[in-house]
């Protein structure tokens, strides 16, 4: 399978999980107080936007369906359906002057908006700066400077603090798997998760590739000789950990791999590290760094 393939494969099954996953959970009554910026109406159709919207302190009148745990902020907000398929009857009742859903789900939903000529603000979280750009511009635009270079300098203490740690220490080589039930991939350090590792201290043994997602090779991954491998799980988390146990068990290969002969496999909480972009980057960093500086 060649790499365009694979990624798009991913990601095919990777929505089939989101929105297998996803439920309504929240009231339905809309926000009664109307306190967004200069009386603007916005909806944010995914859980990293709406947690960057709470933490630039700004009123949402729609917020996505999801399993997770949203903002206070938003408990009696309008519910907008799942991020993948929002409820395009249920957006336009709610009069938003803006939509904001996020670069990778533009190729699932351009097309009906533009069926029903509605604009969408699609924002980039497929990076940390890419997130940080972006946070800094809704800062801009919605008059809540302040609070979006909070968030951006939060960010760069904690990395400056991962510096000083692993300073003077040998950086040590990681293999990234990224997973649903029956399927899994290798991220390469323009995946988010390698960007993470990547400002972590941590190497990534794929090296020299444009996308984000490769096919699995074995033997090529155990000729890499990874210090650490981090596996991680998107969508059904509980299922694909199973699935990771029981490949390992299975395939003989992993069992000469450097990194599962010293116990340094590591399972990334879903809720720290997604495929995209997400204020818990903060924390996430410094699980990873206890995963890689160790002592």
């Amino acid at each position: 399978m060649n790499m365009r393939k694979a990624r798009n494969l991913f990601y095919i099954l990777l929505a089939t999980v989101v929105l297998a996953g996803c439920s309504s959970q929240k009231g339905t009554s809309s926000n009664e107080e109307n306190t967004e910026p200069a009386g603007e109406r916005i909806v944010a159709t995914t859980v990293a936007l709406t947690e960057i919207m709470d933490a630039l302190e700004i009123d949402l009148v729609g917020i996505p369906s999801s399993y997770k745990d949203l903002p206070k902020r938003y408990t009696d907000v309008q519910e907008v359906g799942n991020p993948m398929s929002p409820d395009m009857e249920m957006l336009l009742s709610l009069k938003p002057t803006e939509i904001l859903s996020v670069t990778t789900l533009k190729y699932d939903l351009q097309e009906m908006f533009d069926e029903r000529d509605i604009d969408m603000t699609y924002v980039n979280l497929e990076s940390i700066d890419a997130m940080h750009s972006e946070i800094l511009h809704l800062g801009e635009k919605y008059d809540r400077e302040k609070q979006a270079k909070a968030i951006v300098d939060q960010f760069e203490e904690k990395v400056a603090e991962i510096h000083k740690l692993s300073e003077g220490k040998a950086q040590p080589t990681v293999l990234i798997l990224l997973g649903i039930p029956g399927s899994y991939l290798v991220a390469t350090e323009h995946s988010y998760i390698g960007d993470l590792v990547k400002r972590s201290g941590g190497k990534n043994v794929i090296t020299g590739e444009k996308v984000e997602f490769l096919s699995s090779n074995t033997e090529y991954l155990q000729q890499a000789k990874p210090d650490i491998i981090l596996r991680a799980s998107h969508g059904m988390p509980e299922q694909v950990i199973q699935m990771f146990d029981d490949e390992f068990k299975s395939n003989d290969v992993w069992q000469h791999f450097e990194a599962v002969k010293n116990d340094r496999v590591y399972d990334l909480d879903e809720l720290l590290f997604g495929t995209t972009g997400s204020l818990a980057a903060v924390e996430a960093l410094g699980e990873l760094q206890k995963m890689l500086y160790p002592n």
